[in-house]
């Protein structure tokens, strides 16, 4: 039996000599505490020695990914028999050798065991090879694979979404505070502009194509503007109340309006790179919730990997901490949604189904960050078929789930409903058409016929009310006559009672 050993300065096959007591034996730490011990178990058959460092770095990329490289294909093919067996440490890599060169090949605990028995004493066991030669060839290698990584799968690096969507966030604040500077600047000169030009980039374009008031009549801002708005301009700006300003004073406002264009078109260059890294980063989740969102979700985190260890309860409220532990101090409702409140499929729903369409959101955006985070494949197809789940789920809530997946059991055919038209030979045709029948109609009493039943039951009602007072005044009159009697037999028993005693005392 043959064993493939990997080591930062090439590949080495070692011949097992005791298979039997190996098979049988779990722990070989004992046999490999010497040197003299450890050749006596395996021993060097040939060793393949890597050229330079690029030749290490692929076959150890290779390695990583559980791939057969060319170096080790024709190694193995060169000092590898068909009859022999090899022992290799991965097993997925031994299954890919098994298939491709027809060897046969095993893994096993064993297998394991041997291999930290080996790494203990490899530098006895290939000759030549000293450890101090070892050391910085390991260290070499594992630099070179990290700088590897980096180099060759930037898109998975979710540091440069942190970075962007936090330039985002302050570009917008600026560009806010520079527009409004302009406004309030330019506004001395022509206050009327303010409210004719909503857009704060429409606004800054037309100061510096402008320039004073008085110019406007003579402009076409077909480029800017539209036609309306800019019809409106024209006639304002004859009219307008605001104060002459000096060529130094507009060539400052010039300035600032053009810092707020060049910082808008940066802008827009920033979003579409966000775009693309958000795409190529976590596909998924993108399509579940938009670029911004799920990059403000990414850096809420720190991290994709970070955000992918969260369970969707964390997901959900990610952004209203303040509010959670508030909530939670004084006994009121926790929050249902934090920054996943930004999503297009929560704006969409109802005000009273925002909370379950937020937790189903955030249910099926926990998955597709694990699957961006931990998987392999770079389409979004957990995402879109996800996002198709939440849309059903926000038709049934809304009551417009007609027939469709969410509402219909799969694999079953449903139940056909009943009609009695539809018999015949030919169930496409209805039998018996429905007509109007009118003889079910019942005519709506008159309106006099009403007022005289009111009356009638009015009158009834004032008949009886005299009967029952009659009724109830002999009732009182017997109760009050049975009062006084007993009243009264009470006041002779007490007359005789009171003679008793003066008898006596007598």
């Amino acid at each position: 039996m043959l064993l493939l050993f990997e080591t930062a300065a090439g590949f080495a096959l070692f011949k097992v000599l005791k298979e039997k007591k190996i098979e049988e034996a779990e722990d070989l730490a004992a046999d490999f505490q010497t040197l003299e011990q450890a050749q006596k178990v395996v021993k060097l058959k040939a060793f393949s020695k890597f050229e330079n460092t690029t030749e290490a770095l692929a076959s150890a990329t290779a390695l990583v990914d559980s791939k057969l490289s060319k170096g080790l294909k024709k190694f193995l093919k060169k000092h590898v028999d068909a009859e022999e067996k090899l022992a290799i440490l991965d097993k997925k890599l031994g299954s890919i050798v098994q298939e491709k060169l027809g060897l046969n090949v095993l893994w096993s605990n064993q297998v394991l065991e041997l291999s930290r028995g080996i790494r203990s004493q490899l530098t006895g066991l290939i000759s030549g090879l000293a450890g101090a030669d070892l050391r910085p060839m390991s260290l070499g290698l594992s630099h070179s694979l990290s700088r590897y990584k980096l180099k060759f799968s930037p898109d998975k690096v979710d540091t440069m979404i942190v970075q962007a969507i936090g330039l985002l966030d302050d570009l917008d604040k600026e560009l806010n505070t520079y527009a409004m500077r302009v406004r309030e600047w330019y506004g001395w000169h022509f206050p009327e502009m303010t409210k004719i030009v909503t857009d704060n980039i429409h606004y800054a374009k037309a100061v510096v194509f402008m320039g004073t008031r008085d110019q406007a009549q003579g402009l076409d801002f077909s480029g800017i503007l539209e036609e309306e708005v800019e019809g409106q301009l024209k006639a304002a700006a004859q009219v307008s109340m605001g104060t002459d300003i000096s060529e130094s004073d507009l060539d400052n406002i010039k300035d600032l309006a053009n810092q707020v264009i060049a910082l808008s078109e940066y802008r827009g260059q920033l979003f579409e790179y966000l775009r693309n890294r958000m795409n190529a980063v976590a596909p998924n989740l993108t399509v579940l919730v938009g670029e911004l969102v799920g990059a403000r979700l990414i850096a809420h985190a720190g991290s994709l990997i970070n955000l992918a260890k969260q369970p969707a309860s964390t997901v959900q409220i990610l952004g209203a901490e303040k509010a959670l532990f508030r909530a939670l101090k004084t006994k009121h409702e926790t929050p249902k949604y934090g920054l996943i409140y930004h999503a297009s499929l929560i704006g969409q729903s109802a005000p009273k189904y925002k909370g379950k369409i937020s937790r189903v959101l955030a249910a099926k955006c926990a998955l597709a960050i694990r699957v961006d985070a931990l998987g392999d494949a770079n389409d979004a197809t957990v995402g879109v078929e996800a996002r198709q789940k939440v849309e059903a789920r926000l038709r049934q809530l809304e009551g417009k789930l007609l027939g469709t997946e969410a509402g219909t059991s799969k694999g079953k055919e449903q139940p056909v409903k009943y009609d009695k038209t539809r018999q015949g030979a030919t169930p496409a045709l209805a039998t018996q058409p429905k007509a109007y029948n009118a003889d079910a109609d019942v005519p709506e009493p008159a309106a006099e016929e009403k007022k005289e039943k009111k009356e009638k039951k009015e009158k009834k009602k004032k008949a009886e009310e005299p009967a029952e007072v009659e009724e109830e005044q002999p009732k009182k009159k017997k109760a009050k006559v049975a009062d006084g009697e007993a009243n009264g037999k009470e006041e002779k028993k007490k007359d005789k009672e009171g003679k008793k005693k003066k008898k006596a005392a007598e």
